[in-house]
């Protein structure tokens, strides 16, 4: 099958689509000229994945080679950043890498004041001062979450949203982390780690299996990953959202991410409520 692009029935909007890449893009400014080189860009991306879709799914490790491939090259250099935090493989980044390197497509073919890539929950966002980007929260049953409100003087580059009802498998039982960081890559490895570190080691309302018995060719080879999470209470809930809340505040202190939003079963901490505001359950930890 071939890449498809069709403007939204909006008129202002670009769906391009090749097997499981599906990206939803906006611009203002040269509008026109940034869908035609986010479309050509894209032609190629699946096939560069591809090619290099082996050694991708490596685990991190040291002195691990880099890639040839442009995305896959984000890919590595996220996952370097985030390497001390625990497993990882460079497929953590992918879903931010491409809509970063579609980003970047538009932004040197023409002249936006602002735009964005969205794949599936993982945008990557250029803003031109004085310009803001807002975006709705919600939860896998499509419940609100909150709004993100991002200013250009934010300095955020990528929002990426990870958890146990997203579309890879995760280790962690948080139903949403949400990140910002000043990549959509950076942002997307973050998401990723910080839900896996949302967890009860052991929980008897909490089913794990291989990760390759639910997906044979996983990048998460024999590890366990969380199938099922039956209703924790609240001291439970207020352990499992703390572990990961500690993980997102190191990644903050060390100026990895700028703020993170984590979300359980109703329950939900952020680590700056300036930049990410949520429901009122939601409380900020400095």
């Amino acid at each position: 099958m071939n890449p498809t692009a069709a403007i939204l029935p909006c008129g202002t909007r670009l769906h391009l689509q090749h097997g499981p890449i599906d990206l939803i893009i906006g611009a203002d400014g040269q509008r026109m000229r940034a869908f035609d080189a986010a479309n050509a860009r894209f032609q190629t991306i699946l096939s560069e994945l591809v090619a290099e879709l082996g050694e991708l799914k490596q685990p991190m490790a040291p002195n691990i080679a880099m890639p040839t491939g442009a995305v896959a090259q984000r890919m590595h250099s996220a996952s370097v950043t985030f390497s001390d935090y625990g497993f990882l493989t460079r497929m953590a980044a992918v879903a931010g890498s491409v809509a970063e390197t579609v980003l970047t497509a538009m932004t040197e073919g023409a002249d936006l004041r602002r735009a964005y890539v969205n794949n599936g929950g993982d945008i990557a966002l250029h803003l031109r001062d004085g310009e803001q980007f807002v975006s709705a929260m919600s939860s896998h049953d499509g419940s609100d979450l909150g709004v993100i409100v991002i200013h250009s003087t934010d300095n955020v580059g990528g929002i990426a949203t990870s958890g146990r009802h997203g579309r890879s498998l995760s280790r962690g039982i948080a139903d949403s982390v949400t990140v910002l960081a000043s990549s959509a890559a950076n942002a997307d490895v973050a998401a990723t780690l910080i839900a896996n570190a949302v967890d009860l080691p052991i929980h008897p309302e909490i089913a794990r299996r291989p990760a390759n018995d639910v997906v044979d060719d996983s990048d998460l080879g024999a590890r366990p990953v969380v199938v099922g999470c039956g209703p924790l209470d609240a001291p439970d809930r207020d352990i499992a959202l703390k572990a990961g809340l500690g993980c997102a505040l190191t990644m903050v202190n060390q100026h990895l991410i700028h703020a993170a939003a984590l979300f359980l079963q109703g329950d939900a901490l952020a680590t700056d409520t300036k930049l990410l505001s949520s429901h009122s359950r939601t409380k900020e930890y400095a």
